[in-house]
C-alpha cells in the first residue's frame, strides 16, 4: 500500500522496490533537468563551428529558428499526450497508446538505444577535454578513457540520489555555463567585427548561398535534444497534467531563441563574410579563440573548464533519461524486472540506472581497446565516439518524434476527439512529415556527418544500430503478444495497468460468494489494457 507521507509517497501499486517517487520535481527543476540534455556551451563551442565549416552556411541562425518552428508544432501534440498518458517511458508509451502495444515494443528499444547512444558519445568528447585540461594546465598526460570511465562511475552513483538534488546538481551547472554564453554573445553583439551589426545570418538567401543547408539542418536536430524529455519524469512531477507540457513549450522556446542568437553571435565576431573560413581554420577551437580576443584569457579559461562541467550536466540529464526509460521497459515485461526496481532510499530507478553504467562501461571500454587512432592525431577515436553515437542518437530521437506525432493523431481518432483536436492534429501531422523527411535526409547524408567516404561501411551500419534496435523491438512484442497476450497488453499503460489490475483483483474478491454474478471491475481492466 502506499505510504502516507510525502516523503516515502510512490507511484504505482507494485511496492516501494516497484515505484517513482512521486510529486519530486516542479517546472523550475523539470526545465534545467531536460535543459542540461542539450549542453549549451558544447553545442555552441563544439556543434556550431562544425556545423560553419563543413557545410559552408552561413544562415544558420535561421536554421535554428525553423527547426523551433517545426519542433513547436510537434510540441504541440506531444503536450496534449502529456494529458493523457503519464510514463516514464514516455515515447514509447505515447505510441504504444496511439498505434498499439507491437509499436510500442518497438520504439521502446529505438528510444533505449538512441539515448544511450547520445549519452555514450558525449563520454568520447568528455573524455578528450578533461585530458587535454590536466595536460595544459597541470602537466599531466593520461589517455582520454581514464577520465571517460571515471565520468561513467561519477554518473552513475549521482543518478542513485534523488531526482530533486540531481535537478539541483544539473540547475546550477547550466545556469553558470548559460550565463558565460550570454557574456560571449552580449560582447559579440557590442563589439561586431568589421561590417557592423549584420542581419545577413537570418537572410533567406544564406541558405541557398552554397553549401548544404539540408546537411546543416540534420546537424542542428542534435542540438534540440532534451526538451523531448520532459514527459519521461511525469511520475515524479507534481501536477503533470500542467507542468509538463509548460516546460516543453519553455525549452523548445529557449533552445531555438538561444541557439539563434549566440550562432548569430559567433558570425558577429568574426564577420558573416568570414565566418565560414574561420571555422575551418579553428574548428571547435572558434569559439575559444574570440572570447580570448574579445573577453581575455582568465574568461576563456572558465569558459573551458564550464565547456567541461557542461558536458558532465549533459551526461547525468541523459542517463537519468535512460533509466527511467529501462525502469518503464522492465515494469512492464520489455526488460528483465530487475530493470524495474528502483531505490528504497531515493526512489531512484536503480535497475535501469545500472543497466545503463554498465552499457556506458563496455562501449567506451571497447573504443579505448580499438584505438588505432593515425599518428599524429589523438582526437581520431575520441571524435569517432562522439560524432557517429551522437548522429545515430539523433536520428533515432528524430523518428521517435516523426512517429510520436502520428500516434497522437490516431489517438485522438480512437477517443472520439478528432473534431475537437482538429487544430492539435494538422500541428502534430505537420511536424510529423517534416521530422520524417529530416530523418530521411539525415540517413541519405550521413557519409557527410560522420566523415565517411561513400562507400565506407559506416554509411550503413551507424543508421543500421537504430534500424536493429527497432527491429529486435518489434520482435519482441510479437513475441509477447503471442506467449504473454496480458504483458502485451500492459505494453504503455505504466501505473494504469497496475491499477486496473487492482481494481479487478478487488471487484473478483467483492463478488466471489455471489454465484454467476458477472465481474464489471474485471472486464474494465481488459478494455483498458487493450486502450
Amino acid at each position: 500500500m502506499p505510504s502516507q507521507t510525502g516523503e516515502t509517497e510512490i507511484s504505482t501499486y507494485q511496492g516501494q522496490e516497484g515505484a517513482l517517487r512521486a510529486g519530486r520535481l516542479g517546472t523550475p527543476g523539470l526545465l534545467l533537468s531536460v535543459l542540461a540534455a542539450s549542453a549549451p556551451l558544447m553545442v555552441v563551442a563544439g556543434v556550431m563551428p562544425t556545423a560553419f565549416a563543413a557545410m559552408g552556411v552561413v544562415g544558420q541562425p535561421l536554421l535554428f529558428l525553423i527547426l523551433g518552428a517545426v519542433l513547436a508544432l510537434f510540441s504541440v501534440g506531444y503536450a496534449e499526450m502529456s494529458r493523457h498518458v503519464h510514463n516514464a517511458g514516455a515515447f514509447y508509451a505515447y505510441i504504444a497508446r496511439g498505434l498499439g502495444p507491437t509499436a510500442g515494443a518497438s520504439a521502446a528499444f529505438g528510444a533505449l538505444a538512441a539515448y544511450s547512444a547520445l549519452q555514450v558519445g558525449i563520454y568520447g568528447m568528455f573524455g578528450f577535454e578533461v585530458s587535454a585540461l590536466l595536460d595544459t594546465y597541470a602537466h599531466v598526460g593520461i589517455d582520454w578513457w581514464v577520465p571517460a570511465l571515471l565520468a561513467v562511475a561519477l554518473v552513475g552513483a549521482l543518478a542513485w540520489l534523488k531526482i530533486d538534488l540531481n535537478a539541483t546538481v544539473l540547475g546550477v551547472l547550466l545556469v553558470v555555463e548559460v550565463a558565460l554564453v550570454v557574456v560571449f554573445d552580449g560582447t559579440a553583439l557590442a563589439k561586431p567585427a568589421a561590417g557592423g551589426l549584420s542581419l545577413h545570418a537570418f537572410n533567406p538567401h544564406t541558405l541557398s548561398a552554397g553549401g548544404s543547408a539540408g546537411v546543416a539542418l540534420c546537424f542542428c536536430v542534435a542540438a534540440f535534444t532534451g526538451f523531448e524529455q520532459a514527459p519521461v519524469y511525469a511520475e515524479e512531477t507534481r501536477r503533470p497534467h500542467a507542468v509538463v507540457q509548460r516546460v516543453m513549450f519553455l525549452a523548445v522556446g529557449f533552445v531555438a531563441v538561444f541557439f539563434a542568437l549566440s550562432s548569430w553571435a559567433l558570425t558577429l565576431a568574426t564577420g558573416p563574410r568570414d565566418i565560414v573560413d574561420s571555422a575551418q581554420k579553428m574548428g571547435p577551437g572558434l569559439l575559444f579563440a574570440l572570447a580570448e580576443k574579445n573577453l581575455g584569457s582568465t574568461f576563456t579559461d572558465v569558459l573551458h573548464v564550464l565547456f567541461v562541467t557542461g558536458m558532465f550536466a549533459a551526461l547525468l540529464s541523459l542517463h537519468n533519461v535512460v533509466a527511467r526509460y529501462a525502469f518503464a521497459m522492465g515494469r512492464e515485461g520489455l526488460l528483465p524486472a530487475g530493470c524495474g526496481r528502483t531505490s528504497s532510499t531515493s526512489g531512484a530507478p536503480a535497475g535501469g540506472s545500472l543497466l545503463q553504467t554498465v552499457i556506458s562501461v563496455v562501449v567506451v571500454a571497447t573504443f579505448a581497446l580499438t584505438d588505432r587512432r593515425p599518428a599524429g592525431d589523438p582526437t581520431a577515436p575520441v571524435t569517432h565516439l562522439f560524432t557517429w553515437m551522437g548522429n545515430v542518437g539523433a536520428l533515432g530521437v528524430t523518428l521517435l518524434m516523426a512517429t510520436a506525432s502520428f500516434a497522437m493523431i490516431v489517438f485522438s481518432v480512437r477517443r472520439g476527439a478528432a473534431g475537437a483536436q482538429r487544430w492539435r492534429l494538422l500541428a502534430a501531422g505537420a511536424a510529423g512529415v517534416a521530422l520524417l523527411g529530416i530523418a530521411a535526409y539525415t540517413v541519405k547524408q550521413f557519409p557527410v556527418l560522420v566523415g565517411a567516404g561513400p562507400r565506407s561501411a559506416l554509411t550503413w551500419v551507424l543508421p543500421g544500430i537504430v534500424a536493429l534496435a527497432l527491429v529486435v523491438g518489434l520482435v519482441h512484442g510479437l513475441v509477447l503478444r503471442s506467449r504473454r497476450p496480458q504483458a502485451h497488453a500492459r505494453i504503455g499503460l505504466g501505473d494504469g495497468a497496475f491499477r486496473l489490475e487492482r481494481a479487478a483483483a478487488a471487484e473478483r474478491d467483492g463478488c466471489a460468494a455471489v454465484p454467476g454474478r458477472r465481474e464489471p471491475g474485471q472486464r474494465e481492466a481488459g478494455r483498458g489494457a487493450g486502450r
